[in-house]
């Protein structure tokens, strides 16, 4: 019946195309994205960014946060903001970068406190986003 009525009439095809996209992008956006992890799969409690500053160097910590810069050529170092505060994330030694890592994208990093000169970091070994 819907057929009969729209045959030949251009803006009723229109119509049906904008319909169709329309599903097609609900579809798409409605699926959930699987968390990708960067480095071995880890667990754990993330800390928040401040408590950082009395954690000890040798301890392996868990944060969360959104990656807010990023190194701009090779993807080694990261920064990532909490409510907070923001800390440099360092990925050299993790064999991994984050090239493909948006910026303003919610992570979960591993790995353990580290110093240079008086700059606190954290030395990756994982990253989840």
């Amino acid at each position: 019946m819907f057929a009969t009525r729209c045959a030949g009439n251009r803006s009723c095809s229109v119509s049906r195309l904008i319909q169709f996209a329309g599903i097609i992008l609900l579809v798409v956006g409605c699926t959930e994205r699987k968390a990708v992890t960067l480095g071995p799969p880890f667990e754990g409690n993330a800390l928040p960014i401040s408590a950082l500053a009395q954690t000890d160097t040798t301890a392996r910590v868990v944060v969360s946060g959104t990656m807010i810069e990023k190194c701009p050529v090779a993807g080694c170092w990261f920064m990532v903001r909490d409510r907070s505060g923001t800390i440099r994330v360092d990925t050299k030694n993790a064999g991994f970068v984050v090239v493909d890592v948006p910026l303003k994208t919610s992570v979960v990093v591993s790995g353990r406190i580290a110093t240079n000169g008086s700059e606190r970091f954290i030395d990756a070994t994982s990253v989840r986003y």
